[in-house]
């Protein structure tokens, strides 16, 4: 009996261990890339933006460490600002997603009535349109700007928050726990902070995550269609659209950003996973 218990929990605990190494290998991959793109530019300051027609299509070497792209600007110093571009806009989005999603989700599962079907309503509307659409449309308004791609993203988002939080605050309200808590007085604040947000906080860091992920791949995808961030603008999509024509060339050039933005994606992904309840 002992020797069949212990054989059914080893597999649980090589899942249990092997989610927090992924969740660990995410998060240093993700300090990685800030490393890279903040702190490389203090040790190698290349202006992104300088060009060399001299220079044009190097190879990785000692003057240009990632080489030089068709005007002879150097690899790394775009790709550190496409990374600094690509992390900031991401985080941001997401940060002006979370707050108003899980603020609004939990007065929603925590009001039912009218207040729940007028956020209801709100979210609905924001669903209708096609995520890509939405941002498209704000891109339009303010072609080439960072900030029409943040609020067109940061719009998408916040739907996922709400109606998670929502659904989760419903159950969580009706709670043994929670019901004490009311019944001894406790208030909204001492009741999201003490029996709510420890269970919602799990949920929400995983959407976060996935939202950084789909961010990123947003910015680059508009980028790479040039209906994005406008040149001379150092972006991972728009770098890709530039660098494509001399693939045969330089491959080593658009694998660059390539492998850039794979990476990005990857770390958000394992620091996505969740822990088996």
């Amino acid at each position: 009996m002992t020797t069949t218990a212990t054989h059914h929990r080893i597999p649980l605990l090589r899942l249990r261990v092997s989610l927090p190494r992924a969740r660990m290998a995410g998060a240093l991959l993700l300090a990685l890339l800030i490393a890279f793109g903040w702190l490389v530019p203090l040790w190698h300051d290349v202006s992104p933006h300088h060009q060399d027609l001299m220079h044009t299509l190097t190879p990785p070497g000692a003057e240009h460490l990632l080489g030089t792209d068709p005007l002879g600007r150097s690899m790394l110093g775009r790709l550190t600002e496409a990374v600094r571009l690509s992390l900031g806009l991401a985080l941001l989005s997401v940060a002006s997603a979370a707050v108003p999603g899980v603020v609004f989700g939990v007065i929603a599962g925590w009001r039912p009535g009218l207040v729940d079907r007028s956020m209801g309503l709100v979210a609905d509307v924001v669903l209708a349109l096609p995520g890509l659409l939405l941002v498209l449309l704000l891109a339009a308004i303010a072609p080439g700007t960072f900030w029409s791609l943040y609020v067109g993203i940061a719009l998408v988002l916040w739907v996922e928050y709400f109606r998670v939080v929502r659904t989760a605050t419903r159950t969580l309200i009706s709670a043994p726990q929670v019901q004490c808590a009311r019944m001894l007085g406790f208030g909204p604040g001492y009741i999201f902070r003490r029996h709510l947000w420890p269970e919602l906080a799990p949920q929400v860091t995983t959407l976060a995550a996935f939202g950084a992920s789909t961010a990123v791949l947003a910015v680059s995808s508009l980028g790479f269609v040039s209906i994005g961030l406008r040149p001379p603008t150092a972006e991972l999509g728009l770098m890709m659209t530039e660098l494509f024509p001399f693939y045969q060339e330089a491959p080593w050039l658009l694998a660059q950003p390539v492998i850039m933005l794979f990476l990005m994606v990857l770390s958000f992904q394992l620091l996505a996973g969740r822990e088996p309840q």
